[in-house]
């Protein structure tokens, strides 16, 4: 069971909201969100209801402004907890739309997919096994993708604005 606790104002200030499950509109508990505390489980925040706009990912920690969780902004408008994974991760990436073009498999984590795939747009993946993060950018910089098991025919289906990924993450649970 995860536990998350946002709050509006900086340093866990202000109105807070506990949520311990999935949340697709979070609007009506509070207008901004400043901080948060993780206590439990792993979780994606969105700027958007319904699962939709930035994302990011959070862990067990404390995150007293939204720079510290890589915010663009204070909103925070719909978040999900992730269920564990503790097996092996597998992804494939493709350098074209529905599994076209060069294919490579990872099974860790890599920081540029630069230097080892040798293409920056990755336009669709598989992901068969376990929980990915896609970033923008190298080093496990920019805007963040989750990416759970299944086919994305085209990055547009894992919510991605342009096919530029930088690095990826599988997320393993530690206790």
């Amino acid at each position: 069971m995860g536990k998350i606790i946002f709050y509006e104002d900086r340093n866990f200030q202000g109105r807070s909201y506990e949520c311990s499950s999935d949340c697709a509109d979070l609007h009506s508990h509070f207008s901004r969100c400043n901080s948060i505390q993780v206590e439990s489980g792993y979780w994606m925040v969105y700027e958007r209801p319904n699962f939709m706009g930035y994302q990011y990912f959070l862990h067990r920690g404390e995150y007293p402004d939204y720079q510290q969780w890589m915010g663009f902004n204070d909103c925070v408008r719909s978040c999900r907890m992730l269920p564990q994974h503790q097996g092996s991760h597998r992804v494939r990436i493709y350098e074209r739309s529905d599994f076209g073009g060069q294919m490579m498999e990872f099974t860790d984590d890599c920081p540029s997919v630069y230097e080892r795939f040798h293409y920056n747009d990755i336009h669709s993946c598989k992901v068969l096994e376990g929980f990915w993060l896609f970033y923008e950018h190298p080093n496990y910089r920019g805007r963040q993708y989750l990416l759970r098991p299944g086919e994305y025919r085209r990055y547009s289906d894992w919510g991605a604005i342009s096919s530029r990924i930088g690095s990826m993450k599988c997320i393993t649970y530690s206790n």
